[in-house]
């Protein structure tokens, strides 16, 4: 029953962070946080998943890795956005 529990709380994560991404936001940071979000959701599921087959956890570390450079991209994005364009509006600067 617990880890039904696990499950339902990690789907619900993932589609809370897949809402928020896809709504329509003003800010590069809160679409960088829910990024983030979704991938944490997706890091609890690998580690249920792995616990419950009894298997290592390298791929989780991988992961990990994977996730920090996607981290690390993103705060580049947004710092160099801030720099040329004052703020992380979408609306302030022009996409084409």
């Amino acid at each position: 029953m617990m880890i039904l529990n696990m499950w339902i709380i990690i789907i619900l994560m993932f589609f809370i962070g897949n809402l928020i991404f896809v709504s329509k936001n003003k800010h590069l940071m809160i679409v960088l946080l829910s990024l983030e979000f979704i991938v944490l959701s997706i890091f609890f599921f690998f580690l249920i998943f792995l616990m419950m087959i009894d298997y290592d956890m390298y791929m989780l570390m991988v992961f990990l890795v994977f996730s920090v450079c996607e981290g690390s991209l993103g705060l580049s994005i947004l710092v160099s956005m801030i720099r040329t364009h004052g703020n992380d509006y979408f609306q302030s600067f022009n996409l084409i």
